[in-house]
């Protein structure tokens, strides 16, 4: 039998790590897991994580939908406001895909969704 997945990445780019470092440290308060130079990974719980990675070639965030899941999009999006985080979408309820979310951009122009699931067969680590 073949081992079981003990965590997860997902590694993004960008051309100014300093910006992006404080951007995920100082605004959204994420913890730093390890900081390897030119990349920097963060926690986001036990086992899941971010890492954004100092390249020469502008990120293409095109697509790109990074989201934290939480019980309280409306805590997260009162914090970030007052930390002068701006919003393209103000916490709502979206039926097509049962949850409750917002929507902004960080430095390197990713979009990062604050999401709740209200589908009650979402069986999420941590989310019930």
């Amino acid at each position: 039998m073949i081992g079981m997945i003990e965590s997860q990445i997902t590694f993004l780019g960008t051309t100014d790590l300093a910006a992006t470092a404080d951007f995920y440290e100082r605004v959204v308060g994420l913890e730093l897991t390890l900081d390897q130079g030119s990349c920097r990974i963060y926690s986001t719980r036990e086992g899941a994580f971010i890492g954004f990675c100092e390249r020469a070639a502008k990120p293409n965030p095109e697509g790109v939908i990074l989201t934290l899941v939480t019980q309280d999009v409306d805590g997260w999006y009162d914090l970030l406001s007052t930390r002068g985080v701006k919003f393209e979408k103000p916490p709502a309820q979206n039926v097509d895909y049962q949850i409750y979310h917002c929507l902004f951009r960080d430095p390197n122009g990713y979009l990062v969704e604050i999401q709740r699931f209200e589908d009650p067969r979402w069986r999420g680590a941590g989310t019930h």
